[in-house]
């Protein structure tokens, strides 16, 4: 039996308690400092807030002082924290993991860099612990997986990846269950960049969802070839971008295509997606959902910008990314939603 920790009771955190604890780990769930009130709720009904389901017995739920507790004789450190809680567990967190104790987060994003590099996490939390001249063994999750369906237990396919095979094969034997299968990759940048482009474009593929609400009303038959067409759209600049951050191999497509699929039919993202193709501006959409979080709209906007950058420097093509660049146009200058579908098509001899 090993021991694994998790930090972060957000709902995929949470999620990946149930295959660890049903593979007869001990788990402790730890909450940061913004999950006192849902760690509390854990422990007095042992159900996550949001989940239909039981936790398996024996999940220990730790609040947010007991972390340090919680990381030290860990085997495994899992991060759930979302992207807007990465700065926290890069300083507050990885600190205080023991440098042999591998750490595999579930948060997707990139950090775009004034020379227009896009960061995957891993990377952000490499750079900074070595300015402290510290090192940690760092591996990521990614993949189509809702935590509600990996919860009830539907067969999820993801990809664990890091530099070290060995710790990979190693995390892979603790987690793996015949509901959750896993690849392993050294591709880093290749998977967290795959996974965490799709958060952008499927707030892209979501807009035709709206736009065809708003020209037949909300009570219409859903209209597919609008959004296939967009969905092309999007893998084929996913590959681009891709290739222009030097992944390893374009294997990681299919996981960030798998994963846009997941997004593009649930979730938040298509939720504000919906309501900006219905005719909403962001801030009207962001007011709609009541303050939800939306990662997809801080990496449409970052990768854009790196994107831009790029071009400035000749280093890409902004006719490549026609999507992507009107996705930032909703975002950050308010455009009105009129997918460019003629950027879409090509000729190939």
């Amino acid at each position: 039996m090993a021991v694994i920790t998790i930090v972060g009771a957000g709902m995929m955190g949470s999620a990946l308690a149930f295959p660890a604890r049903e593979n007869g780990h001990e788990v402790r769930l730890t909450g940061t400092h913004l999950d006192r009130e849902i760690i509390e709720s854990c422990r007095r009904t042992g159900r996550h807030p949001k989940f239909k389901k039981d936790f398996p017995e024996g999940v220990i739920f730790c609040q947010t002082e007991e972390t340090a507790e919680a990381v030290r004789d860990a085997d495994l450190v899992i991060g759930g924290v979302s992207s807007f809680g990465v700065d926290w567990f890069g300083e507050t967190v990885l600190p205080l993991v023991p440098e042999s104790t591998p750490v595999l987060t579930v948060t997707k994003g990139l950090l775009d860099t004034p020379d227009g590099r896009l960061l995957t996490y891993p990377a952000v939390w490499e750079e900074r612990l070595a300015e402290k001249g510290l090192k940690r063994n760092l591996n990521a999750v990614g993949g189509p997986c809702t935590s509600y369906e990996l919860v009830a237990h539907d067969q999820t396919e993801v990809a664990f990846c890091g530099h070290d095979m060995d710790t990979l094969r190693f995390i892979r034997d603790l987690m793996r269950t015949d509901y959750y299968h896993i690849s392993l990759s050294r591709d880093v940048t290749g998977i967290e960049s795959a996974v965490a482009l799709k958060n952008g474009y499927a707030l892209g593929i979501a807009l035709t969802v709206g736009v065809n609400q708003r020209l037949f009303g909300l009570d219409s038959e859903l209209h597919y070839n609008s959004q296939a067409a967009v969905f092309g759209e999007a893998v084929r600049e996913m590959a681009k971008l891709l290739e222009l951050q030097g992944a390893g191999t374009l294997d990681n497509l299919a996981v960030g295509a798998g994963d846009l699929y997941v997004t593009v039919y649930g979730g938040r993202t298509r939720l504000v997606g919906i309501l900006l193709g219905r005719g909403l501006d962001i801030d009207e959409a962001k007011a709609e959902l009541n303050g939800v979080t939306l990662e997809s709209l801080v990496v449409a906007v970052r990768v854009a910008r790196a994107v831009r950058i790029l071009a400035e420097a000749g280093k890409a093509d902004l006719g490549d990314y026609p999507l992507l660049m009107h996705v930032d146009a909703i975002l950050t200058e308010k455009a009105p939603v009129d997918l460019p579908w003629e950027s879409f098509v090509f000729e190939r001899p």
